[in-house]
């Protein structure tokens, strides 16, 4: 098959299979495929997934910084994940087993990824079963919602560091409520999504419904219990209806279809059965 860079044989049913990334990794459980290893990024959790696959992976270190000796030691015979993930060691990786690595265009790019994960591991008609259940749940939450959420925008935010961000229509979740038919405030579209968020722009915040997530430390708990201090928070439309709601960064913006399906579970508890 093609892959970003170039061409590679891969074995028609891999079974010890290394993903470079979480997000690979949730593709692959996705996919009906439990990886040997995996790669993460710093901070970033898989807890989330531990109900979807069959046994805990083994640790091959940080994404952009994986052991090359461990995942030797494992014996894969495919390595699949991200360039950026991948690209800097792919000589010594393809050495190892056969290594497909796809193109991530911020997370906007998270359904046309978790096709090429498919493609690699041969799993096209999982893929279909996937996509199918998604557009029905769906379908199910937009009826539900057709009521509680009538002309009301809705938006997350994230505290990263001593900042915060907004995550536009083309991030993840941004898809997901367009694929809803639910309104978000008219922000400009970015390459990865996300909008630096000043206190200065915090009025530009017009959301009815508003969703709060955090990168996983100190530092961001701080910035976030900070921001709600701030006399322009307490004047958000949102913050005045009480429909500020707190959600974990690892599902929110997990970029990848188990993600997405929890997202969707989420939205129905706090819009759908809170308020009846």
């Amino acid at each position: 098959m093609r892959h970003d860079l170039g061409q590679v044989c891969v074995p028609q049913a891999p079974e010890a299979v290394i993903t470079l990334e979480e997000i690979t990794f949730a593709d692959a459980i996705a996919l009906g495929i439990s990886p040997i290893g995996t790669a993460t990024y710093e901070d970033v959790s898989i807890d989330y997934l531990k109900d979807a696959y069959s046994s805990p992976p083994i640790s091959v270190g940080k994404s952009e910084q994986a052991n090359l000796e461990t995942i030797l030691s494992l014996k894969p015979d495919l390595i699949a994940g991200i360039v950026f993930s991948g690209e800097a060691v792919f000589k010594q990786l393809s050495q190892i087993a056969p290594t497909a690595l796809g193109g991530w265009v911020g997370y906007s790019s998270w359904r046309e990824y978790f096709d090429f994960v498919a493609q690699t591991l041969g799993r096209e008609n999982e893929a279909a079963v996937v996509w199918d259940d998604y557009a029905q749940h769906i379908s199910d939450l937009k009826t539900a919602l057709s009521k509680q959420v009538k002309d009301k925008k809705l938006t997350l935010i994230y505290s990263y560091g001593n900042g915060m961000t907004i995550d536009a229509e083309n991030s993840f979740i941004g898809s997901i409520f367009a694929d809803l038919d639910l309104s978000q405030p008219d922000y400009p579209p970015t390459e990865d999504g996300t909008i630096t968020l000043s206190e200065e722009l915090m009025p530009t915040i017009d959301a009815d419904i508003l969703f709060v997530s955090q990168y996983n430390n100190a530092e961001s708990e701080a910035t976030w219990t900070e921001w709600q201090k701030k006399p322009l928070w307490q004047q958000l439309k949102a913050v005045k209806a009480g429909q500020v709601y707190t959600v974990d960064a690892d599902i929110w913006r997990g970029g990848n279809p188990i993600a997405a399906e929890q997202v969707l579970d989420e939205l129905f508890e706090y819009l759908v059965k809170e308020s009846a």
